[in-house]
Parts: C-alpha cells; structure tokens; sequence
C-alpha cells in the first residue's frame, strides 16, 4: 500500500455504464462495455474505471448487500463520439479536480485497509470527499497472481 498523495487529474471522455445493483456486477460491466468499444471501434486510449458513489465504507456495504449501490464503469477514450441506438451505454466527460491518491496492491478484496488509509488521511487534514471515488485498474488479474494486482485509487477532495 502506497503513502495518501495529491494529485490534480484532467477531464476525461469515456465510454461508460452506470446501473444499480450489487458490486459484483462491475466483473460483468467493464467486459460489455469493453465489448462495445470493440464492436464499434472506439479506440480506448486508457484503463479501465470503476466509480463508487456511496459516500462512506459502510453505505457501499449496505448497498452492496441490498444489492442498490449506484454503479459505474468506463474506459477513457479518446474523442467524444456518437453512438446512436444504445441506452445503456454512453460517450460522456469525468470531471477533473484535486484527488488524494492512493495505490493498493493485492486483491481487490483485500482493498478495505487502504480505503480505511484514505479515509483517514482526508479525515486527519480536514478534507472531505466531495464526489465519487474511482478505482483505476492497471493490469488484469486474468494475467497476474492477486498478490500483484493494482489499483489506482482516487477521491475528489475539497
């Protein structure tokens, strides 16, 4: 687990979805929108996003377990783009702006330490998070043994 940084990240364009259900849906979401991209030749040009919109540890829990979490993925892209036909998925800007950042290695279920480590370290600098949190994905655990798995964490700070 890496030390809590600032960073500042620019707007991104993305290919994304976003639905309510439990956690476990996001295994099944990156692939279709993955899919999207390549069916249509939507040139991905980054890794792939999960946003979490439950404020608190405990209310993604909750939400998980009633299985009404507001989930999101997407993969940055490069153009904004049409994509006639499909509700489901969209073309659509994430927003920039000051982050604390954090890196965990290890398996994604394992990340509670260092989300406890984030929350923490806003905590202690008088920070709030004031959006959802992302989680970047930079390699695939299909092609690595769970001890070397990492995730890019990231929480819009004000």
């Amino acid at each position: 687990m890496s030390e809590v940084t600032v960073v500042e990240l620019s707007p991104q364009i993305v290919l994304g979805m976003r639905k309510t259900g439990a956690y476990r849906e996001v295994a099944v979401m990156l692939p279709r929108v993955y899919e999207f991209a390549l069916n249509k030749n939507i040139q991905i040009v980054g890794y792939p996003v999960f946003l979490w919109h439950e404020t608190t540890v405990e209310e993604a829990q909750k939400a998980d377990k009633e299985e009404n979490a507001d989930i999101e993925v997407a993969f940055p892209i490069s153009e904004v783009i049409e994509i006639p036909g499909d509700e489901e998925i969209r073309v659509y800007e994430l927003p920039g702006g000051k982050m604390a950042k954090v890196v965990h290695k290890g398996p994604y279920e394992e990340c509670i330490l260092t989300y406890e480590k984030l929350f923490s370290w806003v905590a202690e600098k008088g920070k709030r998070i004031v959006g959802p949190i992302r989680e970047i994905y930079l390699n695939d655990p299909q092609e690595v043994p769970p001890e070397e798995i990492l995730t890019e964490i990231y929480a819009p700070i004000g």
